[in-house]
């Protein structure tokens, strides 16, 4: 029985992908397309640019790397480097897939301001209005003797606001921490269902009082939850039809369809006993709808769906006719809601630790002052990544969007900061910036 509801389960994901694709399919390039000089570009810096990508294929510290840039809504920079497989010598290509981890973040956000708009919530609410397993959550203050943990009741109930900020108090298991631990014995992540998500999470303490510290954590997977329950819709029905049908984004989903599973890059780690890279086993039901999409980091995707989705936010909640957000609710997401007492570099997760011009918004950070960052991107760039390796950034004060996508895992050590990299060698060619 098993085996038949495998089948039926791959079939039924075939036959979804068909008619997305059918119905919604974008023409390609994703954007129109127009020269770099024409926007501003130095035809021979953004040279430069091009030569560092490649050498990091050369030198093995990335299998292959997709690049699409955009300014003023048109599409300058497209390439792709080195092999989307080196096992197979399978060349990268621009319409590669890409597991992009945590870049589905910012994309469940705007799932959680779509409600936001709806009237479904406010940032000062309590997270147990809506979800009243949370009304009698503890907060971790201590171990005590024989390793008993010491909880004490929150000095306000963690807040919407904070949810979508990383300081309801929420942790993940990654940094091994006593709540950490907790999160690793009771297996939350994998859970049957949201609902069984939720409930297993109820019962663990918060890792800091409500507000008080930023910590990289499951909100955003409680978000995916909000998102059904405040829609009363799956979070994935949810997110493909009012996010990536209207954009177009028919390469992005939960699940990759056996159609496509040729195009699904490779992610890859540094090779321990030599030079080089090696492959990682990674994702064993990619065909499958899972049984819980994660809001924070569940989605597939290509750079050119990606760039779509950038695009909208860049033009203020909207693409092609298609309105997603108001403007002043993208404004309210790349905003930084963080308290000063927050921005001294303590908290964070690598490459970005909140400091002062480093904020965050929600489920995106946001440089508020780039110089003190010591950044040239524009006042109000607003960035994330993924574990895999990919990236992106916004920046309304040069009307400009990047999304670089790469397969090799960032926790593992000698990754190198492409992101940056990327970053500073596109300002050093854009000649005509924006003051």
């Amino acid at each position: 029985m098993e085996k038949v509801h495998t089948r039926r389960s791959i079939l039924f994901a075939a036959v979804f992908s068909l008619l997305i694709d059918t119905a919604y399919a974008q023409s390609w390039p994703p954007l129109p397309l127009a020269k770099p000089r024409s926007v501003g570009f130095s035809v021979e810096r953004l040279k430069e640019f091009d030569a560092a990508l490649q050498q990091t294929v050369e030198r093995q510290q990335f299998a292959g790397v997709v690049i699409m840039m955009a300014r003023h809504g048109k599409l300058v920079v497209q390439r792709a480097y080195g092999q989307q497989s080196i096992d197979r010598k399978k060349e990268m290509q621009q319409d590669t897939i890409f597991r992009i981890c945590s870049m589905t973040k910012p994309i469940t956000g705007t799932a959680m301001m779509i409600l936001y708009e709806e009237g479904k919530w406010k940032s000062s609410d309590p997270i147990a209005k809506y979800i009243p397993q949370f009304a009698d959550l503890k907060v971790y203050s201590g171990t005590g003797r024989r390793g008993k943990l010491k909880l004490e009741a929150p000095v306000h109930s963690p807040t919407m606001g904070e949810l979508m900020s990383h300081t309801a108090g929420f942790s993940n298991g990654f940094t091994g921490d006593a709540v950490d631990n907790l999160y690793k014995k009771s297996h939350i992540f994998q859970a049957r269902s949201l609902d069984e998500f939720i409930a297993k999470l109820a019962k663990l303490p918060l890792a800091y009082q409500p507000g008080e510290a930023w910590r990289y954590s499951a909100a955003v997977d409680i978000q995916g939850y909000l998102v059904q329950k405040l829609s009363g819709k799956p979070f994935a029905t949810f997110v493909r039809q009012r996010i990536l049908m209207p954009l177009g984004m028919n390469d992005t989903d939960f699940f990759v369809p056996p159609a496509k599973v040729s195009r699904l890059a490779t992610v890859y780690k540094p090779n321990p006993t030599q030079t080089g890279l090696v492959a990682v086993p990674y994702d064993v039901d990619v065909s499958e709808p899972p049984r819980i999409p994660s809001g924070g980091d569940g989605l597939y995707s290509t750079a050119g769906d990606y760039l779509r989705f950038a695009q909208m936010l860049l033009n203020g909640g909207s693409l092609d006719g298609e309105r997603v957000l108001s403007p002043s609710t993208v404004a309210l997401m790349r905003s930084n809601h963080l308290p000063e007492r927050l921005l001294t570099g303590k908290y964070g997760i690598d490459p970005h630790f909140m400091q002062p011009g480093l904020g965050f918004g929600y489920d995106f950070a946001v440089m508020e002052d780039p110089i003190r960052v010591g950044s040239t991107a524009g006042k109000g760039t607003y960035l994330w990544n993924g574990l895999a390796g990919t990236w992106f950034w916004i920046d309304p004060t040069n009307d400009l969007a990047l999304v670089g996508m790469v397969q090799r895992l960032a926790s593992e050590p000698g990754m190198p900061d492409i992101e940056n990299l990327s970053r500073t060698l596109v300002y050093q060619a854009l000649t005509e910036p924006r003051k």
